[in-house]
Order: C-alpha cells, then structure tokens, then sequence
C-alpha cells in the first residue's frame, strides 16, 4: 500500500491588501499616461496657431528692417513707436492682426483689414471645400526701446488664443541706422 504524503496547509498567493495596493500603483499609473495623452492632444491642437504666431513675428520684424533698409524712412528717429516720437511709424500697444498698409509695414496707421488665412481642405480642388478663418484671435505688438544712441531693440510680441488657453510668442532683434 502506498504511504499518502501530508498534504500541506500553508498556501500562497496575494494578500486583500496587496492587491488593493497594486491597484492603486496600476491606477496611478494609467492617470499619468492619460494626462501625457492628453497634453500632447493640447500640443497638436494649437500647433497651427503657433506657427501662425510664429510667421506673423517674423513678417513684423521684416517690416522694421525694411523701413531701415528701403530707405522708407530718411531719419532714424522715425523707426520708434509712436510714444517715443509722435511722428513714429510703428503704433504701441497690442494691435489687430491686420494687412500692411499702402507703406508695405505692419503694425503702421496706414494698416488694412484683420488678416485671413485659407486653409485647404481635403480635396484637391482649389477653393471647393477650403475653409476661410479670420485672424481676430491674434494680437501684434512692435516694442521699440534704445538701447544706445546707434542700437535698438526690437520685440515682436504675438498674442493669441486657442482653445481656452492664451498663448505667447516673442521674437528679438537689434537694430542699428545701418544698413
């Protein structure tokens, strides 16, 4: 006859608390994830917007270069904001996104309508299923400050919306009378 072994009555596996506790780990980790998840939605829903800002602080830079090295302006004492000097080309203060004016500079009296932007659609039909937005959600700031007698400092500052959050772009340069 065969000798049955003992059975033993010790047995293993996870304990309640154990198991509370990694879920809990599991849980917290899935938050972070979600919450990375969803930043980087909020990173590529405002990219367009970005770049817009981005291009926008660009051609308003241009436009003070250009009134230097066109030769727009003869007297060096007119590339300054308006507060500065009142015959200044270039207005203070947040200003629409607007077309340049007749003087081909941004941000000047002599400025247009609030931009536009056509963005395609999917199609490749020009203008079928394109959709036309208005820039009014932006706002351009020129900030012109001497720094020496022959140097200043130019601050492009782009302000826009998107979504809920408001968003910020700068763009500095220097610039001296010449060319």
């Amino acid at each position: 006859m065969r000798n049955p072994k003992k059975i033993c009555s010790s047995q293993s596996g996870f304990t309640l608390i154990e198991a509370l506790i990694s879920t809990v780990v599991l849980g917290v980790g899935l938050l972070a994830l979600a919450s990375a998840f969803t930043q980087g939605l909020v990173i590529m829903s405002t990219a367009h917007a970005h770049q817009i800002a981005k291009e926008k602080a660009s051609e308003a830079m241009e436009s003070v270069f250009t009134a230097r090295d066109a030769r727009k302006v003869t007297n060096w004492n007119l590339i300054q904001n308006k507060s500065v000097d009142g015959n200044a080309l270039f207005l203070d203060g947040p200003q629409p996104l607007k077309l340049a004016g007749a003087d081909g500079l941004v941000n000047t009296l002599d400025d247009g309508a609030v931009e536009k932007e056509t963005l395609a659609g999917p199609s490749n039909i020009k203008g079928q299923d394109d959709v036309v937005i208005t820039l009014d959600n932006f706002q351009r700031e020129v900030e012109i400050r001497d720094i020496d007698t022959n140097l200043r400092r130019i601050r492009i500052i782009i302000t826009y919306t998107a979504g809920h959050m408001t968003r910020r772009y700068e763009l500095i340069s220097y610039i001296s009378p010449f060319a």
